[in-house]
């Protein structure tokens, strides 16, 4: 019997006025899955992502949150969704004026009626597992790229999400830190079973983590590429997606 997928898009559409995006895309997140949607500038990647997570609407087609219709579901339904994911933005988006640890409370404060002690025990179990036990009180401001990168997943996980939604959690960061990054987020999938979603265009990360990936393109405003990374690698039919992998330039030729 076939497992329902964690989360999937069809057929789905975007335009901004009169300037299409994404063209009819369709495709699943198997649960547990560390997936990775890549493209070039201006191929959508972004914009999908927040369409996966419910910040815009499409001009048509489907988002589902586990069987969860989110384009098309009451408000109530909606937020359930919401509830089963966790979302990491490319700036981390740690709120300035906070602390590490209040950062991370914030979700749980807002979404549960856990007492003030619960909350604290759960900031601390989530920053020991991303590796910042000891920065609770520490300012955004106090501390390196990577660990805000850190900060910003342990608040992605504090409401324990069955999805995780990470956009470019390596970018800005050295390769050393961008390699710990990759550690984590294969840490996390194989303790918790989180389902990872990764928006990212580097290579090494994509080699580290991604079990599947998807390739958008500009030109197309669609999918042109689905598989493992190594079969993109050795086995693809689209020069864009061989140089892309490759590290090729657009003046090599493929036979």
């Amino acid at each position: 019997m076939k497992k329902k997928a964690a989360a999937s898009v069809s057929n789905l559409t975007v335009k901004y006025n009169d300037d299409l995006i994404l063209d009819n895309i369709s495709f699943s997140v198997a649960q547990k899955e560390i997936f990775v949607i890549l493209g070039g500038s201006g191929s959508g990647k972004s914009t999908l992502l927040r369409h996966m997570v419910g910040l815009e609407n499409p001009l048509s087609g489907q988002v589902f949150i586990d069987d969860i219709n989110i384009t098309a579901c009451a408000e109530k339904q909606f937020y359930t969704a919401l509830n089963k994911i966790g979302v990491l933005f490319q700036s981390s988006a740690l709120i300035s004026s906070m602390t590490v640890g209040e950062n991370v409370a914030l979700p749980i404060a807002e979404f549960t009626n856990f007492s003030k002690k619960s909350i604290e025990k759960m900031v601390h179990v989530k920053l020991s597992l991303v590796g910042l036990e000891n920065y609770e009180n520490y300012l955004p401001s106090e501390i390196s790229g990577g660990m805000k990168k850190r900060a910003g997943l342990a608040r992605a996980l504090a409401l324990n999400p069955a999805i995780l939604f990470l956009d470019e959690p390596s970018a800005g960061l050295d390769p050393v830190t961008a390699a710990e990054i990759d550690e984590l987020i294969l840490d996390i999938n194989k303790k918790l079973g989180t389902t990872i979603i990764i928006v990212t265009h580097e290579l090494a990360s994509i080699f580290a983590v991604a079990k599947r990936v998807i390739m958008l393109d500009k030109s197309t405003k669609s999918i042109i590429a689905e598989g493992t990374p190594d079969e993109l690698k050795n086995n693809c039919d689209n020069p864009y997606v061989c140089k892309f992998f490759n590290r090729q330039s657009n003046s090599t030729n493929f036979d």
